[in-house]
């Protein structure tokens, strides 16, 4: 069996100008950006090539965004290194990626994972609209210390939580806006290097997206899922599924429970990957890797 691993990158991977060369030189990916303007009903290559970012940025145009350059870049290596693609063995996406994953598994097809995937940034912006909520990186604490963190500052009422596990050192937590507001301090003061808010419309993978939860599942429960060609590693218990029902539970899970990327890599590890390939626009996965494996080549794909 490979023992290659492909990562499709999240929502806040996307850049004015990705996709340009690949518009330009990959057909395959033109006809991708092209049936997703047609499903979108917006010029998709546009927005991504020129912007502007104020419009990229935002949940319900990242996430298409990302979704289809990432599935783009895919094709930019089955054109130069079919073989490659083909060996590949296992695949995780880091929330939004994990669609994109899932259409690379033969889970989803295409154009349903793409409109699963504009649905549910429409769901997710809306969600976020209804309260004052964010997300703050803490970087340089253990898990426990921001867990004990978030318990001291948390008030009744308010929401605040571990969001995203994503590397030793590297938490994300979630939640009303004055709760993140409050952790930054005690967070720096607790030893923190970096305590950062996040350009992100609202507190993703908290009970505050619960009102995108009947969306999605709406959506989900109109579109055909696959049991999966190769292993796809959940965001929820970081571990694979075949039952295509309990993906399709698990996609709805996703979007009010934590992240676990960090376990999500060292599942990839204990089953035998020694090589990733990052596939898609930024290099966040990368870094993350080496924070948790660094001797692990991963390649990075880039559009």
């Amino acid at each position: 069996m490979s023992n290659v691993a492909f990562l499709f990158p999240g929502q806040g991977a996307q850049t004015v100008g990705m996709a340009r060369e690949l518009v330009t030189n990959v057909p395959a990916a033109k006809a991708m950006f092209d049936q997703a303007s047609e499903v979108l009903g917006y010029d998709l290559a546009e927005l991504c090539i020129s912007g502007p970012a104020e419009s990229l940025n935002t949940t319900d145009h990242s996430q298409p965004a990302i979704f289809v350059a990432s599935l783009a870049a895919l094709e930019a290596l089955r054109q130069e290194n079919a073989d490659l693609v083909e060996s590949c063995s296992a695949t995780a996406g880091l929330s939004l990626g994990e669609y994109t994953a899932l259409v690379f598994a033969g889970v989803l097809t295409f154009e349903d994972g793409l409109r699963v995937v504009q649905e549910r940034g429409l769901a997710m912006q809306a969600a976020a609209e209804l309260t004052q909520s964010g997300m703050v990186s803490v970087v340089g604490l253990e898990t426990e210390q921001v867990e004990s963190l978030v318990e001291q500052v948390r008030q009744e009422g308010e929401v605040l939580q571990l969001a995203n596990y994503l590397c030793p050192g590297n938490i994300v937590v979630s939640g009303h806006s004055g709760a993140c507001a409050r952790i930054e301090g005690p967070a720096s003061e607790a030893g923190a290097r970096m305590v950062m808010p996040l350009a992100v419309a609202g507190a993703f993978h908290t009970p505050l997206m619960e009102p995108a939860v009947e969306k999605l599942t709406a959506v989900l429960e109109n579109v055909t899922l696959h049991s999966p060609r190769i292993p796809v590693i959940s965001n929820v218990d970081a571990q694979p599924h075949t039952d295509p029902e309990e993906i399709r539970e698990l996609l709805v899970q996703q979007v009010v429970s934590p992240v676990r990327w960090e376990d999500s890599i060292n599942k990839f590890l204990t089953d035998g990957t020694e090589k990733f390939y990052e596939i898609g626009p930024g290099r966040v996965l990368r870094g993350l890797l080496k924070r948790i494996a660094r001797k692990v080549p991963c390649e990075n794909i880039s559009c």
